[in-house]
């Protein structure tokens, strides 16, 4: 008798060592469910200053939600980003977050990422593929609107250079297409008359300043507006500009909200940018990225027509600014992503306009 006590007494220690040791494993798999996740993040390019904010930004919120991000770059070399994204996978994530190279050729990443079914989210450029979970980007339309708007509203009759961004990335082409559609009705009245138009590769700064220096010799500099897509490249007319006196006579767009662009905005060489906050994009792509892991809906998303494909994929827009020398301060800088003394570096103290605080 004694002996059959004894045993079950074992017993229902064994028992409940092991169901607390499950409870244990239970609590502890609640509070590290966000690191069990693996986010693998196929970027394009670091060459840009916004691309490196992306890669701050994605970083700094994975630490602090505590989810695995592994991170590759492809230095803007399609093959590059084939292989980043078959090593991504081998190490076995849970989702994939693509920020392409080449729009076309993604979307076979997207097709050995599903057929492993890992969910992809498309990252500021759109991946031409239905297969998609998620794009998440900033309002890549409203961007071409607002930078013709702008020019069309500072000057409603001249010669425009257009400066596009990159062939393969499909946001130049949707921004091109804004453009236009903001344009044509003034060149129709024939108010303004586009004198120079090209893709610029890779959205080189450099390729932009040859493509400027051309158009500024064949029209004997009777240029009015470069509307340009990016910063980089906005510099890289700029450049072209100075060299023939013309810099700060001549309105100049661009997008990203770059340092250099904004110190140029102060100084008046740039005529304005679109800024796109990275912080709210890049844990809105993580937030997303956890959610198709855990395969929950996601709610915030909305239907986006790709005209390329013509389907409709979920797609989560943030939005744009426009941003110039008028309202530097009560956009970007108090915004906290750009230093007001960073800004302001090439302005005389006195000629400076009130800090925001």
């Amino acid at each position: 008798m004694k002996k059959l006590i004894a045993t079950l007494i074992s017993v229902i220690i064994i028992v409940s060592a092991c169901s607390n040791q499950a409870d244990k494993n239970q609590t502890q798999g609640g509070q590290t469910e966000k690191k069990s996740i693996r986010i693998g993040f196929s970027m394009a390019t670091l060459k840009e200053e916004r691309w490196q904010r992306d890669k701050q930004a994605f970083e700094a919120y994975c630490k602090e939600i505590g989810a695995d991000c592994r991170i590759t770059v492809a230095n803007n070399d399609a093959g590059r980003q084939a292989n980043d994204v078959e090593n991504l996978l081998t190490q076995g994530i849970d989702v994939l977050v693509i920020a392409p190279h080449d729009a076309v050729q993604a979307a076979t990443l997207v097709e050995k990422a599903k057929s492993q079914g890992v969910p992809v989210i498309s990252y500021d450029r759109l991946i031409h593929s239905d297969k998609i979970d998620l794009y998440i980007s900033h309002q890549v339309p409203v961007i071409g609107r607002k930078m013709a708007e702008y020019a069309l509203q500072k000057v409603p009759k001249g010669n425009y250079v257009m400066v596009y961004g990159g062939f393969t990335d499909n946001n130049a082409h949707i921004i091109k297409k804004e453009q236009m559609n903001v344009l044509q009705p003034a060149i129709e009245r024939n108010d303004i008359k586009i004198v120079a138009e090209q893709f610029i590769n890779d959205w080189k700064k450099e390729e932009a300043q040859k493509f400027a220096e051309n158009a500024l010799t064949q029209n004997n500099d009777n240029v009015d507006v470069f509307l340009v897509s990016n910063d980089g490249m906005a510099g890289g007319v700029i450049q072209a500009l100075e060299r023939r006196g013309l810099a700060g006579k001549v309105l100049v767009t661009g997008q990203d909200a770059e340092i250099a662009a904004l110190q140029a905005i102060a100084e008046g060489k740039q005529t304005m940018t679109i800024y796109k906050p990275i912080v709210p994009l890049a844990r809105g792509a993580i937030d997303a990225a956890i959610k198709l892991a855990k395969k929950e809906p996601l709610t915030d998303a909305k239907p986006f027509y790709n005209d390329t494909i013509k389907k409709e994929i979920p797609a989560i827009l943030l939005d744009v600014f426009v941003v110039d020398k008028d309202n530097l301060v009560e956009t970007v800088i108090k915004d906290g992503y750009a230093d007001y003394d960073r800004v302001f570096a090439n302005i005389a103290p006195e000629k400076r306009p009130p800090k925001p605080f």
